[in-house]
């Protein structure tokens, strides 16, 4: 099988899916970034820097934007996206992709070139920014509104987990296709 097989890209989610459930999803009481309350937290940095699953990943990211045409490269706002576009661009590669990854800081350096989006040049070019799990959409707009200041062209928004709290209306409504490889009912969370 190869890796664009549909069974076998399913099969890929599906390991996905175990690990992140397994491994990343937490009960309690959890105060989130929109500082509404939960009962389960999911934490992807604990899978995202796994050895075992940032291969998965990277190919489950790749299937999910692999009919958006001429996407130079992908990233996002610093430290969620950053694993997420490692693994795209890794897995990318070993498929004869040629995805660039970029890094976009919080904020712009305040020493050396000065600058806030990091890696190669994307001005002029289609970019893709993504976001491990999307919560209220501020991180994917922040980077949204760092890459248009460089010149790129923001084609989609694609996170790894859609909490389903709202984050796909706002980036919509910013204008950007919003994407999500894995819902909440998929963790056993809905």
């Amino acid at each position: 099988m190869t890796l664009t097989d549909p069974q076998s890209s399913a099969d890929i989610r599906q390991q996905l899916i175990d690990h992140i459930s397994a491994d990343a999803v937490f009960h309690g009481d959890f105060t989130l970034t929109s500082g509404k309350k939960a009962t389960y937290y999911v934490d992807l940095r604990k899978v995202s820097l796994d050895h075992r699953v940032a291969p998965l990943i990277g190919q489950v990211m790749i299937d999910l934007i692999a009919d958006i045409p001429d996407v130079a490269a992908v990233g996002g706002l610093t430290m969620g996206a950053d694993p997420i576009a490692s693994a795209v661009l890794h897995q990318g590669a070993a498929r004869g992709l040629e995805y660039d990854a970029f890094v976009v800081r919080k904020e712009p350096k305040d020493h050396g070139r000065g600058r806030q989006v990091e890696g190669p040049d994307v001005a002029g070019k289609r970019v893709i920014v993504l976001e491990d799990t999307s919560t209220t959409g501020g991180s994917p707009l922040k980077a949204i509104e760092a890459l248009r200041k460089v010149g790129a062209e923001v084609v989609a928004v694609a996170v790894v987990v859609d909490r389903a709290t709202g984050a796909r209306e706002v980036i919509e409504a910013a204008g950007v296709p919003y994407l999500a490889a894995i819902y909440l009912d998929d963790l056993g969370l809905a």
